[in-house]
């Protein structure tokens, strides 16, 4: 009986863009490290990353290419997405003007990166706003004997206290409601009329970061993706390049990919 041939990774060059302060540097680390951290310092020129992507015909290795927000790094975008297969396009869904922003960004891709590039539009930030449809990843309490004599009480803490609860005011309601910036709707519109992916999501909770890699792995034509050449010089020129990956912050390579998913 004849062993499986190992699947081999297709390299994916993808590039993030948006404006400063967006959290794409933070939904990169989420992707990657499964990770968060809430002082993120700015990136300065580009960062590289690297992590795999498992679909159920291939595997995807996605070499991302994180670049700074600040307008005056703006000349060197570029040089990160020529020859692109993928992008994603960030904007903050509490501030307007980041949309505004990412509508130029995806113009410019349009105009200037390869035709065939996967851009995904997402607005990132969900958790800022109370809309049950963006807590998915809350975790939910599992019943045990344990906790259910602690339900129990509480009920029974809670019937007590009843006639105590007071109505929240409008104000209250809508603090968080009034945070959006930017409407699910509004977004979603322009990012159908413009053929994008389009997503929201939370680089704080992992709320749609990984569905946003997995979808455009499957969306990616492949068959559009020239193989790298795999003469002797072009071996050397790889195991330099992967020392070179060691260098730089390479979260993704020491992380085992799932099975029909990414991370």
């Amino acid at each position: 009986m004849s062993e499986e041939t190992p699947i081999k990774a297709v390299q994916v060059k993808l590039v993030l863009l948006g404006e400063a302060a967006v959290g794409k540097s933070s939904l990169v680390l989420r992707f990657c490290q499964g990770d968060f951290n809430e002082n993120t310092s700015p990136t300065i020129g580009a960062a590289f990353l690297t992590q795999k992507c498992r679909l159920e015909n291939r595997i995807v290795k996605f070499e991302i290419w994180d670049t700074a927000g600040q307008e005056r790094f703006h000349s060197l975008a570029p040089m990160y997405y020529r020859n692109a297969q993928a992008a994603v396009v960030v904007y903050d869904i509490t501030k307007a003007a980041s949309l505004e922003k990412a509508k130029a960004w995806v113009k410019e891709l349009q105009r200037q990166a390869n035709a065939n590039i996967v851009i995904a539009l997402v607005g990132n930030k969900v958790d800022l706003v109370s809309d049950s449809t963006t807590k998915p990843t809350e975790p939910t309490k599992v019943k045990t004997e344990e906790n259910e004599e602690e339900t129990e009480d509480n009920e029974v803490d809670a019937e007590e206290g009843e006639e105590e609860e007071t109505t929240p005011s409008p104000a209250e309601e809508n603090t968080s409601d009034d945070i959006r910036q930017v409407p699910t709707a509004e977004a979603e519109a322009y990012a159908k009329e413009s053929g994008l992916l389009f997503f929201e999501a939370s680089a704080k909770t992992g709320h749609n970061v990984g569905e946003i890699f997995t979808e455009i792995a499957k969306t990616i034509p492949f068959d559009t993706i020239s193989p790298k050449p795999t003469t002797t010089s072009s071996g050397n020129n790889r195991r330099s390049t992967n020392n070179n990956e060691n260098n730089n912050v390479n979260l993704g390579d020491n992380q085992q990919a799932k099975k029909g998913g990414c991370c």
